[in-house]
C-alpha cells in the first residue's frame, strides 16, 4: 500500500469531517446534547471494557487464561468487525468513488484511504483490541512481539472489510439480487432464535470444530500474542493478511469500473404483460375518485417499485414470523400460553413496527425535493397526507394476510377468531401510528434514497422519542387484553378496542390539523431538508 501524500489525505479528511459535522441534524442546542451524550455513553462503555481487558491481561498470573480467552475473543471481534456492520445496515465512513475520482489521485493511493476509512465502522473493536494490546505490552511475561500479533490481525480485518463493503455494495446496486441478499442476512439474524427453539444443529458444532484449527487467522494471532508457536503463527497470519489485501484490492478495482445506475436498470416489460397489474392498481381512482385517488395509486406504484420498501415488507412475514417463534412455541410453552394464543396479534403488530420507517413516520422522504410539487398543485396539503395514509393502511392490510398465509401454510394455530382480532388490533394501532407520523413527516423531514434497501431513513432524535411513544400508542391495545384477561370475555375485549379505536380517531383528526398546519408554515424547511443532497462521502 502506498503512502498518500500529506496535503491530498488532509484535504479528503477535512472534507469527510466536513461532511459527518453536516450530515447529522443540529436544529437545537438540546438535539445536539442528547447525540453527544449518547455517542459518549456508547464510546464510554467500549473504553471500560478495553480498561478491563488491559488490566485483565497485564496480569502475570492470568496467562494460562490467555488462550482460550483470546481465541474465542478474537473470533468475535472478527464476526463483530464483519459482520454487524451489514446486520446494522451501517457502512461506516466511506469514500463515494464516483465523485473523487475526479481528484488526481491515483487508485492505489484512494485504496490506502479507504482501508483507513473502514476504522470507522469498528472502533468498538479497535479500542478493545488496544487495551488488550496494551495489557500484553506491559506483561513481563509476555514477549515484546506478542502484541504485533494483534496489529496484524487488525491489518487482516482492514483489508478483508473494505473487500466485503465494495462486493456488498454491488451487489447490493443491483435489482432483485439485492432484496435477496438482504432477506438472506436479515433472516440469518433470526438463527439465534432457531436455535434456542430447535437446539445447536450438527453441522454448526462441526463448523465450531473447524473454527478452532491453528490455521485460522484468530486462533494464529492468539498464538504470537501470548507467545506460543510464534514462527508458524506468523507465516499462516501473514499469508491471510496477503489474502484480504488481494481481495480487497480486486473488489476495489471492480468497483472503480462498476455502473451503479447500469445495474440497477430494469429492462422493459412486454407490451401484452404491462396491463396485467392495473387491476391492482387502479382500484383507489374507483373506490375514492380523484385527486385521492390518483396520488394513492401513485404511493402505492412507487412503493413497491423502491427497494427500500420491498425489503421491509418483506421482512414483516419472514423475519417478523422467525423472531416471536421461540417465545411462543419452544420448549417449555404449552399451545394455550399467552404469546402462542395470539401469535398472529404479536407478529402482526411487529410487522407494523417494521413498516413504521417507511410508511408512516417520514411520509414525503422517499418525494424528497419532487414535494415541492404538492405546494403548486391544485391539491390540499391535507388531501396529500390522508392519499399517503390509505396507501399505508394498504400495505397494512397486505402484510397481515400474508403473515395470516404463512400461518396457515406452516400449519401454525389459526382460527377466524383470531385473524379477525389481529387485524382489528393491527388496524386500532395503525391509526395511532399514522397520528403520530403525520406530526413527525412535517416536523422531522428528511431524504430518503429508495434505491438503498440497506440504510435507515429515520431521524437519530425521533427514533429515540419513538422508544417512549410506542408504549403509548400501544397502551389502548394493552387495555383491551387486560380487559379480557379481567373479566374472561371477548366482548370486552372488543368494547375496550372500539373504544380504543374511537379514540384514535379524535387523536388522528387532531394530529391531521396539526400537521397540514406545520406543513403550510414549515414550508421552507421541509423542502430544504427533503432538496438535501448526498455528500461526497457515505457515511
Amino acid at each position: 500500500m502506498a503512502v498518500i501524500p500529506f496535503g491530498q489525505a488532509r484535504a479528503i479528511l477535512w472534507a469527510q469531517w466536513r461532511s459527518i459535522w453536516n450530515y447529522y441534524p443540529r436544529s437545537s442546542r438540546g438535539g445536539l446534547a442528547f447525540t453527544a451524550a449518547g455517542g459518549l455513553l456508547w464510546y464510554g462503555s467500549w473504553l471500560i471494557l478495553a480498561a478491563g481487558a488491559a488490566v485483565l491481561f497485564a496480569g502475570p498470573a492470568h496467562r494460562s487464561l490467555f488462550p482460550r480467552i483470546l481465541e474465542g475473543g478474537l473470533l468475535l471481534a472478527l464476526l463483530y468487525w464483519q459482520v454487524v456492520p451489514i446486520l446494522l445496515a451501517s457502512s461506516g465512513v466511506s469514500l463515494d468513488l464516483r465523485r473523487l475520482r475526479v481528484f488526481p489521485v491515483p487508485e492505489h493511493q484512494l485504496f490506502t484511504l479507504e482501508v483507513l476509512l473502514r476504522a470507522s465502522v469498528s472502533l468498538e473493536v479497535i479500542l478493545v483490541l488496544a487495551g488488550v494490546g496494551l495489557g500484553l505490552a506491559v506483561n513481563p511475561a509476555i514477549p515484546l512481539r506478542g502484541p504485533g500479533g494483534l496489529v496484524l490481525f487488525a491489518a487482516f480485518n482492514l483489508f478483508l472489510s473494505a473487500g466485503i463493503r465494495d462486493l456488498v455494495g454491488r451487489l447490493l446496486a443491483r435489482r432483485r439480487v439485492r432484496e435477496i441478499f438482504i432477506l438472506a442476512l436479515v433472516l440469518l439474524a433470526a438463527l439465534p432464535q432457531l436455535i434456542a427453539l430447535n437446539g445447536v444443529p450438527a453441522s454448526v458444532k462441526k463448523l465450531a470444530v473447524i473454527g478452532a484449527s491453528p490455521a485460522t487467522p484468530w486462533v494464529a494471532a492468539s498464538q504470537i500474542a501470548t507467545g506460543g508457536d510464534t514462527l508458524r503463527a506468523w507465516l499462516i497470519l501473514a499469508a491471510w493478511t496477503a489474502a484480504a489485501l488481494r481481495f480487497g484490492r480486486w473488489q476495489f478495482g471492480r468497483s472503480l469500473g462498476f455502473d451503479e445506475r447500469e445495474a440497477a436498470a430494469a429492462p422493459a416489460a412486454p407490451l401484452r404483460s404491462r396491463w396485467r397489474p392495473e387491476i391492482l392498481f387502479r382500484w383507489p381512482s374507483a373506490v375514492f375518485g380523484d385527486p385521492l385517488g390518483a396520488l394513492v395509486e401513485k404511493d402505492i406504484r412507487f412503493l413497491l417499485r423502491a427497494p427500500r420498501f420491498r425489503l421491509v415488507f418483506l421482512m414483516g412475514f419472514s423475519f417478523g414470523l422467525l423472531v416471536w417463534l421461540p417465545l411462543a412455541f419452544g420448549p417449555g410453552r404449552g399451545s394455550e400460553s399467552t404469546f402462542a394464543v395470539n401469535y398472529l396479534s404479536f407478529v402482526s403488530a411487529y410487522a407494523l413496527l417494521l413498516l413504521g420507517e417507511v410508511t408512516f413516520y417520514n411520509v414525503f422522504g422517499f418525494d424528497r425535493s419532487a414535494a415541492q410539487a404538492y405546494y403548486v398543485l391544485p391539491v390540499s396539503l391535507r388531501t396529500v397526507l390522508a392519499a399517503k395514509n390509505v396507501a399505508a393502511l394498504f400495505f397494512v392490510l397486505a402484510e397481515v394476510s400474508i403473515v395470516a398465509l404463512v400461518c396457515a401454510l406452516v400449519r401454525l394455530p389459526l382460527s377466524a377468531g383470531k385473524l379477525a382480532e389481529a387485524f382489528a388490533v393491527t388496524a386500532v394501532l395503525s391509526v395511532y401510528m399514522l397520528a403520530v407520523g403525520n406530526l413527525s413527516s412535517t416536523h422531522f423531514p428528511r431524504a430518503v434514497d429508495p434505491s438503498q434497501s440497506w440504510r435507515s431513513g429515520g431521524v437519530g432524535r425521533f427514533q429515540a422519542m419513538l422508544l417512549v411513544l410506542y408504549p403509548l400508542l400501544a397502551a389502548p391495545i394493552g387495555l383491551a387484553y387486560l380487559a379480557r384477561y379481567a373479566f374472561e370475555s371477548d366482548a370486552a375485549f372488543y368494547a375496550v378496542l372500539a373504544v380504543a379505536a374511537l379514540l384514535g380517531a379524535i387523536v388522528y383528526g387532531v394530529a391531521m390539523d396539526s400537521a397540514v398546519e406545520a406543513a403550510e408554515q414549515r414550508k421552507e424547511l421541509i423542502l430544504a431538508a427533503l432538496s438535501r443532497g448526498q455528500s461526497p462521502l457515505n457515511t
